[in-house]
């Protein structure tokens, strides 16, 4: 697969994303060398939107397999196995159009996103990756930093599944919610309910263990009903553990 052989990213997030790779020898690649953590079988990268350009890359030839000089955001957008890839687009969008109207506390943002992206040689790698808000000037978006951690634990089934983080997590969670529908897929707050309900909870218990209200509760569960195409609780939960949602 060519690195930009796919221009199929988001519609709003590509009007952000270019091709340009981090100049490693740059003084502020060096100084993000000697900061920023390095993982066994993760990858890193720092991309800034005021240069419209990666500035920072590490790990990624041991995770999928292209140069830490010539891997590129428009790459890593692309590269997402295609069964995850119309998703992955469409949350990445939602999540920065969401972040974009946010002024306060922009780094304190991320989601994550469990799914399989294409290495170099064309082999399938399960990644859990996690992008947030790296910098922030003038209540404005000056970069995000994305972590691929390789995750072979990893059994994929029919639904996709992501989190999101945040000062207004419920919020950004909700916005996110809004493209689920077109797709099989879960937050990590409906499968945290979920989790409860196959354990036998009653939404009330639910709603206290977890210190919402028994209509957020119920907003969490009843719409994957519709979702998932199951009708009743037990054919939901029974569609979780087949998909991997529940261990």
């Amino acid at each position: 697969m060519k690195m930009q052989e796919r221009e199929n990213f988001g519609d709003y997030s590509k009007t952000f994303i270019t091709a340009v790779p981090a100049d490693l020898q740059s003084e502020e690649a060096r100084f993000f060398d000697e900061r920023i953590p390095k993982f066994a079988d993760e990858a890193v990268y720092i991309y800034s939107f005021k240069q419209g350009r990666m500035i920072y890359a590490s790990g990624w030839e041991e995770v999928l397999g292209y140069k830490d000089d010539e891997i590129n955001m428009l790459a890593i957008v692309n590269m997402s196995a295609p069964e995850f890839a119309h998703f992955s687009h469409e949350l990445n969008d939602k999540a920065l159009k969401f972040i974009h109207q946010k002024t306060k506390d922009l780094e304190k943002y991320s989601f994550t996103i469990e799914l399989k992206k294409i290495h170099k040689d064309g082999t399938q790698v399960p990644i859990t990756a996690r992008v947030g808000v790296f910098s922030s000037e003038n209540g404005q978006i000056e970069s995000i930093i994305g972590r691929f951690q390789v995750n072979r634990s990893l059994i994929f089934g029919k639904v996709m599944r992501y989190a999101a983080y945040g000062p207004e997590k419920e919020k950004f969670e909700e916005e996110l919610n809004k493209i689920l529908f077109s797709y099989l897929a879960i937050s990590n707050k409906e499968k945290q309910a979920l989790e409860l309900v196959a354990k036998g909870y009653s939404f009330k218990e639910i709603a206290h263990a977890l210190k919402v209200s028994h209509s957020a509760i119920e907003k969490r569960i009843i719409p994957l009903y519709k979702r998932f195409n199951v009708k009743s609780l037990t054919h939901l939960v029974s569609f979780a553990y087949d998909n991997y949602i529940l261990p």
